[in-house]
This record gives structure tokens, C-alpha cells and sequence, in this order.
């Protein structure tokens, strides 16, 4: 795996850090915390989009945000489990990974 994608990862991180902190700060250490982990994420994502193709890099950061912050919820802030819930999110996950194994292949193929 390459610094960008790397990249990709982190950034997911710190978007579900900042989703979690939309819904959850309440004083000003937590918003410049929210603001902060905004500012992060979308660095990281611009930056790793110069090098690799901006639909797929965007569709990975939001599948693993969206798994992240699902994740988070449950096990953080006691939202019910709901097997349908994770199911999808399986199937985005999956989808997000044919991407990356797609983009990955016609590299192979120019090469």
C-alpha cells in the first residue's frame, strides 16, 4: 500500500472524528477539536488526490468514514445493533475495495 492511500486511511479517521464531533461537542475545546479533524481530513484527501484518480479516492474515504462512524455509534454511543445496517455497510465496504483493487489493475495493465 502506497503513502496515499495511507493518506486515504487517515483522512477516513479524522472524518469520523469530525461527524462524531458534529453531533457530539459542546464546549470550544471540542469544536476546535471538530474544526481541526475537518481540516485534516480534507488536506489529507486533496493531497492524495493529486496522484490518485478522485473518484476512487473519494469513494474510499467516504465508504471507511461511513463504516467508521456506524462503527463508532455502535460501540461508542450505544445505538442499537442492526444486522441490516452492518450488512450494507459490508456491501459498501466491498464495493470500496472492488474500486481500489479496479484502479489498481489498470495501473498493472498501462504499465
Amino acid at each position: 500500500m502506497n503513502k496515499e492511500w495511507i493518506k486515504i486511511i487517515v483522512a477516513a479517521f479524522f472524518e469520523v472524528c469530525w461527524v462524531i464531533g458534529l453531533k457530539h461537542a459542546d464546549d470550544s475545546w471540542t469544536w476546535i477539536g471538530t474544526v481541526l479533524s475537518i481540516v485534516i481530513s480534507f488536506y489529507l484527501l486533496v493531497k492524495s488526490g493529486e496522484k490518485l484518480p478522485v473518484g476512487t479516492a473519494y469513494a474510499v474515504f467516504v465508504g471507511l468514514g461511513t463504516a467508521g462512524t456506524v462503527v463508532s455509534d455502535i460501540v461508542f454511543f450505544g445505538e442499537p445493533f442492526q444486522f441490516m445496517k452492518v450488512l450494507l455497510i459490508v456491501v459498501l465496504l466491498a464495493g470500496v475495495i472492488g474500486l481500489k483493487q479496479l484502479e489498481s489493475g489498470e495501473k498493472g495493465e498501462k504499465a
